[in-house]
């Protein structure tokens, strides 16, 4: 008898381990100093649930059971599309303008050609165009900008991409600047050592390395005037009009008019649709929604109804079977 129990309790210890079969989910943040890297490693962390984690209870954040899911510091936007089109990894944040540029094989991706197996699973948070600048440097506008030492951002990011379009706008060009293109983390150190006279980025307000700048360097945010907004926003419509709020960053108490897009989180084609729906049926638990906002600020702002919104690539099969099970109506049929 006593054999027989030990038999049936080594089966059910290798049916419950082969159920919960090991499986690794990689998500593609930015630099270590920005929103998306914060909020990259909440998301990992909520959807985590290696084998031999005990069963969920209530109140508790309930991951994919078997998953483990890792958060990967990166270049930003466009790096995370491209390794989701290669293979490297399976997720990945990104801009909207940027996913659905890359979906439609349009602006930087014209040679790479298009990623058509790119989709969405959610719409994360808003984010906000930076351009911040030491008080020290006379800096006040764009037109300022013409022969300061200023960083337009990584390269393969999405902030690049878009202050492409600001310059433009401006009728700046880019070589009437003293451009340098460096990771937040180095421009934020440059910029406080006096290296360097200002650095574009867009992330999620607050972003925590400008934080520390405010708090050790006085500085100063340099507006979009509203004309240049509309003349972007007008050829670009995954851009739209934000600001920054007064006292955002310390020393900054007027608000300040710039541009914006929303974050996505973007997965590759091949993800199970079933995996895609736990995914989402643990990003969207109450629990996981206060490690959000306990990670970041932003993480207030990431909310499911609003999960669907700024969305211009097509939903992966698994987004969709879920946002409908809840009820929410889902976007038209994206158009190429």
């Amino acid at each position: 008898m006593l054999k027989a129990v030990a038999f049936l309790a080594t089966f059910l210890v290798a049916s419950h381990a082969a159920a919960q079969e090991q499986r690794f989910f990689r998500i593609g943040t930015g630099g270590t100093g920005g929103t998306y890297f914060q909020i990259g490693g909440a998301l990992a962390s909520a959807i985590s649930s290696p084998p031999g984690v005990p069963e969920c209870q209530r109140g508790r954040i309930c991951g994919v059971p078997g998953l483990i899911a890792v958060a990967q510091a990166s270049q930003g936007s466009i790096e995370n599309v491209q390794a989701i089109a290669q293979g490297k990894i399976e997720s990945g944040l990104a801009q909207a303008d940027i996913a659905g540029w890359a979906w439609r094989g349009s602006r930087m991706f014209r040679q790479s050609g298009r990623m058509e197996k790119l989709r969405a699973i959610a719409s994360l948070f808003p984010e906000s165009l930076h351009i911040v600048a030491t008080e020290a440097s006379g800096i006040a506008g764009l037109r300022d900008l013409s022969g300061k030492r200023i960083s337009l951002g990584e390269p393969e990011s999405g902030t690049l991409a878009d202050v492409r379009l600001v310059l433009a706008a401006a009728g700046l060009k880019e070589e009437a600047l003293k451009p340098r293109y460096l990771r937040i983390g180095q421009a934020a150190a440059t910029l406080k050592s006096g290296e360097l006279d200002a650095f574009f980025f867009i992330a999620g307000a607050p972003v925590p390395a400008i934080q520390d700048i405010a708090a050790a360097t006085p500085i100063r945010l340099v507006p979009v005037p509203d004309k240049i907004a509309d003349s972007i926003i007008k050829r670009h419509r995954f851009l739209v009009r934000d600001e920054i709020p007064a006292g955002t960053y310390s020393g900054v108490d007027v608000p300040t008019p710039t541009i914006g897009t929303t974050a996505l989180w973007v997965v590759s084609a091949d993800v199970p649709e079933s995996l895609v729906y736990a995914i989402l049926k643990a990003l969207w638990q109450e629990p996981t929604q206060k490690l959000l906002q306990s990670r970041h600020p932003i993480g207030n702002r990431i909310r499911l109804e609003n999960a669907l919104q700024g969305i211009d690539i097509p939903l992966h099969p698994g987004a969709a079977r879920y946002y409908q099970d809840e009820g929410i109506p889902l976007p038209p049929p994206i158009l190429d």
